[in-house]
C-alpha cells in the first residue's frame, strides 16, 4: 500500500486557485497526502506529508532570515530528488528567498565540466548560497570559492547547524518572482528564466484544468523526472500541489538503471499521471519488455504524457504494443508542448485523443517549407510522420509567423510564437537576451520551428538545430532516425549537425563507435551510406568513443549545438579503424 492516501478526506479539493506557492502549500498541509521517495528497488527510503514539507520549509526559513540573508537574494540548490530539496526549495519561498535549481552531473562528463557549469550558473544567478546533497558538497566549495558574495555553501549540514531563530517569516506574494530556472539547452551560456508566482499560477491553472490535465481529488503521480527541469519542477511538484495530490518519486538515476520501477510504482500504487520524455518510453520498453512482470497492472493510468523533447510516433507505438497485455491503453497518451519561458505548458493534447499523427512529404518539407500530404505514406525514404502536439492552453494564444512576421497559414512551416499570463517578464539580469526573444507586447519567440493543422500545433524541430544545404532544409531529426530506424546504432547514439567548410554547409554525423575497432570502417561506410539514401547528401562520419559520450542538456536531450561546438573544437580525434600493428 502506498504511505500517503490518493484520496484526501480531511479536505476539500481545490485545483490550482491559488495565488502563491506558500499559500498553495499552507492549504496542501491540512491534509493527508504527501510525497514518497522509492529507491531502485521499489523500498521506500523517506515519506513527507505535505504538513510535514511545510514544516520542515519554516525551520530552514527561520534559519535563513535569522542568519541574515536579505528579502529577494538567491540560493542555489542542486536540485536532486530529496528531501533537502524540498527543504530549501520551500524555506526559501517562506523566507522570502529566490531558489535557483541547478542539475547534478549528467551523464560522462568529468569534474571540471561540471564546475564549470556551476560556475556560470553562480555568476548568472548572483546567488549568495550554495546548497546541495552531501556528496557535491566538494564540487560546491570549490565552485563557491571563486564568488565572495557565497556566504553559505556545503550539503544540509550548513543549514543544520544555522540556529533556528526566532523571527517572523516573509513568505514569497502573488507579486513576487518565485525561483529562477535555468532553462535545459543553457548551460554554456546559462540564461536564468525568471518565474513569477502569478505566472506560474496562471500555468497551473491553465495546465491542471480543462484544456490540460483536468486534475481531480482522485489523481495520484509518479515520476521520475528531475527537479531541476521545468518537467519535472512544474509539472511533478508545483502542479499536484497545487492539486493536493500524493506523489511517489524515483530519481532520474534509478529509473535509468531500473526504468521497469517507473512503471511498477504507477500499478502498484494505483497512479493516474506519469509523463515521460520519449526516450523515457523507449528505455522502458527496451529494457523492461522482455521482464514484465506477470502482476503488472496500468490500467489505473489515465493519462500518459510526453513531452521534453521530439515527440516520436514509432516509441509510443513499441510502448503501448509492449504494454496492451498489461492493461496500457494507448488512447492515454498526451502529446504535448511546453518550455521553462513559459514556466512549463505551452499546448496539450486532446483527453483520451492518444498519439495523432500527420505524414507529410519530406521533400516538399524541405524545398518549399510547406506540409504537404504524403502521398503513400509507406514510403519511409519520402514521407515522414508528426505528431500532432494538441491546442495552446486556456487564456494563451499562439501563431506560427513567416520571416517577415506575418501569421502564416495551415500546413506553412514557421517560427512559433506564444503569448499569455505565463510567459517569464526576462531573464535574470539579461536584458539583451530577453529582447532577442520577448517584444514589448508580450509575444515569446520559443526558437521551434512548426505549423498548425486546424488548430493543432505541430512541432518539427529547433530552428538553431535546422540543416540547409543547397536551399533545402533538413531536420537532423531525420537523419538520426534514418540511422537507428536501420539499427546501425542505439537510440541517441548519434547526432546530425552542420559545419560551414567555407563553400557551404557540409552535414557532419557524430556517432558513438559501440564497435570492436576492425567494424569501424563498415559502421562509417553504413552510416553515410543510410544518409546518402535517406536526404541524397553526403556527409562526414566522426567517431566518439563511448567514455566521451554525446553532450546532454541538463534534461536529459541530446545537444545538437554541443556536439558541433566539441567537433569544431578537435574533441572529436579520428579514431584509427584499426588496431595499430606493435
Amino acid at each position: 500500500m502506498p504511505t500517503f492516501p490518493t484520496l484526501n478526506t480531511r479536505l476539500a479539493h481545490r485545483r490550482a486557485d491559488f495565488r502563491s506557492v506558500p499559500e498553495m502549500l499552507n492549504y496542501a498541509a491540512q491534509g493527508e497526502t504527501g510525497v514518497t521517495f522509492y529507491n531502485a528497488k521499489g523500498e521506500i527510503l523517506s515519506a513527507l506529508s505535505w504538513h510535514d514539507v511545510r514544516a520542515r520549509a519554516h525551520v530552514v526559513a527561520r534559519k535563513l532570515i535569522g542568519a541574515g540573508f536579505e528579502k529577494g537574494e538567491r540560493i542555489l540548490i542542486t536540485a536532486d530528488t530529496w528531501p533537502g530539496f524540498f527543504d530549501i526549495f520551500f524555506g526559501c519561498q517562506y523566507a522570502g528567498l529566490l531558489p535557483v535549481p541547478v542539475s547534478i552531473p549528467v551523464g560522462i562528463g568529468g569534474k571540471d565540466a561540471y564546475l564549470d557549469q556551476l560556475r556560470r550558473q553562480i555568476a548568472a544567478s548572483g546567488a549568495v548560497a550554495a546548497i546541495g546533497i552531501e556528496e557535491l558538497a566538494g564540487f560546491i566549495a570549490e565552485a563557491a570559492k571563486e564568488f565572495p558574495a557565497i556566504r553559505l555553501h556545503g550539503g544540509m549540514d550548513v543549514i543544520d547547524t544555522l540556529p533556528d531563530a526566532a523571527v517572523d517569516l516573509r513568505p514569497l506574494g502573488p507579486d513576487d518572482d518565485c525561483y529562477i530556472q535555468f532553462s535545459s539547452g543553457s548551460t554554456r551560456h546559462p540564461h536564468g528564466v525568471r518565474i513569477v508566482q502569478r505566472a506560474l499560477m496562471a500555468n497551473l491553472d491553465a495546465m491542471t484544468g480543462p484544456g490540460g490535465l483536468s486534475l481531480t481529488a482522485a489523481d495520484r503521480t509518479v515520476s521520475w523526472l528531475p527537479l531541476y527541469h521545468d518537467m519535472g519542477l512544474v509539472g511533478f511538484l508545483m502542479a499536484p500541489l497545487s492539486c493536493q495530490c500524493s506523489i511517489d518519486y524515483l530519481t532520474p538515476r534509478d529509473f535509468a538503471r531500473r526504468p521497469m520501477q517507473w512503471l511498477n510504482l504507477i500499478s502498484r500504487n494505483r497512479a493516474t499521471v506519469a509523463y515521460s520524455p520519449s526516450f523515457g518510453y523507449d528505455l522502458a520498453t527496451r529494457r523492461g519488455g522482455n521482464q514484465i512482470p506477470p502482476d503488472l497492472d496500468l490500467s489505473s493510468w489515465r493519462h500518459a504524457g510526453i513531452g521534453g523533447d521530439m515527440v516520436r510516433a514509432d516509441v509510443l507505438d513499441r510502448f503501448a504494443e509492449t504494454f496492451a497485455p498489461s492493461g496500457f491503453n494507448p488512447k492515454i497518451f498526451i502529446p504535448s508542448y511546453g518550455m521553462a519561458e513559459v514556466c512549463l505548458a505551452i499546448t496539450f493534447g486532446p483527453d483520451l485523443g492518444g498519439v495523432r499523427t500527420d505524414t507529410i512529404d519530406r521533400v516538399i518539407l524541405a524545398s518549399e517549407q510547406r506540409a504537404q500530404p504524403a502521398t503513400d505514406p509507406t514510403d519511409l525514404l519520402r514521407a515522414r510522420r508528426f505528431v500532432l502536439c494538441g491546442r495552446v492552453v486556456p487564456h494563451h494564444r499562439l501563431e506560427v509567423r513567416g520571416p517577415d512576421g506575418k501569421i502564416l497559414p495551415d500546413r506553412r512551416v514557421g517560427r512559433i510564437f506564444v503569448q499569455g499570463p505565463s510567459i517569464m517578464p526576462g531573464y535574470f539580469n539579461d536584458e539583451a537576451a530577453t529582447r532577442e526573444i520577448l517584444s514589448a507586447d508580450g509575444w515569446l519567440d520559443t526558437g521551434d520551428l512548426g505549423y498548425t493543422l486546424a488548430g493543432d500545433i505541430v512541432v518539427t524541430g529547433r530552428a538553431k538545430d535546422l540543416i540547409i544545404v543547397n536551399g533545402r532544409n533538413i531536420w537532423p531529426q531525420d537523419i538520426e532516425w534514418t540511422i537507428e530506424a536501420k539499427r546501425i546504432v542505439k537510440t541517441e547514439d548519434c547526432a546530425a549537425f552542420s559545419v560551414d567548410n567555407g563553400e557551404g554547409e557540409r552535414v557532419v554525423v557524430a556517432v558513438l563507435a559501440r564497435v570492436a575497432a576492425d567494424h569501424r570502417d563498415d559502421l562509417v561506410r553504413d552510416v553515410a551510406g543510410a544518409v546518402r539514401e535517406a536526404i541524397s547528401v553526403d556527409c562526414e562520419v566522426v567517431l566518439v568513443p563511448p567514455t566521451m559520450g554525446l553532450p546532454k542538456t541538463s534534461s536529459g536531450k541530446l545537444s545538437r549545438a554541443r556536439t558541433r561546438a566539441n567537433y569544431l573544437a578537435g574533441l572529436y580525434k579520428p579514431v584509427p579503424s584499426k588496431p595499430v600493428a606493435a
